[in-house]
């Protein structure tokens, strides 16, 4: 028996919680407040609802699991498992009506990941990802149909499509090598947030490459992209669950190719 199976119910539960807390609220008006002293970091009811709904199964189900929520503070783990959360990734795309924004679930043991989510509740489409000792996995749920998750394999950096939420996100030297990997790409694309991740899983994207970033948006891409054959990392080829610089790959040679340009700008 798969000792992850109720996991992967859970992880089923926890998404249909966060649907029905945040559904409500799309394209119907919602207000933000802004969480940064400079800029705009957006987060609303929905993101806040949509955390509260999860964490109250999760306290329920698995009550010595830690959890680390964008939203709430960090609960310690007492099992050495910890739910990593992010209600609402592309907050901004989600006040714009925009349908890119996602749910952001995963489940980590010590080494990392091993169970995750991503979860487009407008759209319908439902990407989960094992890795790790879960096996390796990925299938897209969406209306009533299970399909298996595959990388488009055999693209070079010449040949690919690649994508970003925004050139915005890099600076000085990072911006440098973006623009080198942008004016090399066959086609860039820009504003997916997580649902570029889940494209690449499933064969659309062949890259993304992302600066910045907290660990509840990344924690979940990983089992979903490295479960469906691709590769996710920092800019220097090393685990990337804790945020940062993340590249992620259909290929190893992409992923090489990528990281031969990146890495005038890794830290």
């Amino acid at each position: 028996m798969d000792r992850y199976e109720s996991d992967r119910a859970l992880l089923d539960a926890l998404a249909d919680a966060a649907r029905a807390a945040i559904l409500p609220h799309f394209r119907n008006g919602i207000a933000a407040d802004n969480k940064a002293p400079d800029g705009f970091d957006p987060v609303t009811a929905a993101d806040r609802a949509a955390e509260a709904a999860i964490r109250a199964l999760l306290d329920e189900h698995r009550p010595g699991d830690g959890i680390v929520g964008e939203e709430d503070e960090a609960k310690p783990s007492r099992s050495g498992r910890t739910w990593i959360i992010d209600p609402i990734d592309g907050t901004r795309a989600f006040l714009a009506g925009l349908p890119s924004w996602c749910v952001l679930i995963a489940l980590a043991e010590e080494a990392g990941p091993v169970l995750s989510v991503i979860d487009q509740p407008h759209i319908g489409e439902r990407f989960f990802g094992s890795t790790g000792a879960a096996g390796r996995s990925a299938h897209l749920r969406h209306a009533g149909r299970l399909t298996p998750l595959t990388v488009r394999g055999g693209r070079s950096l010449a040949g690919a499509i690649g994508e970003t939420t925004d050139p915005y996100l890099f600076e000085g030297a990072e911006a440098a090598v973006f623009s080198q990997v942008s004016g090399r790409a066959r086609l860039m694309r820009y504003g997916l947030d997580a649902y570029g991740y889940a494209m690449v899983a499933q064969g659309g994207l062949d890259f993304v490459i992302e600066s910045g970033l907290k660990t509840w948006d990344v924690a979940a891409l990983v089992p979903v992209v490295e479960g469906a054959g691709g590769i996710l990392t920092d800019w220097q080829g090393r685990p990337a669950h804790g945020g940062g610089q993340v590249v992620a790959a259909g290929n190893a040679d992409l992923h090489g190719e990528l990281l031969e340009v990146l890495a005038v700008a890794a830290r």
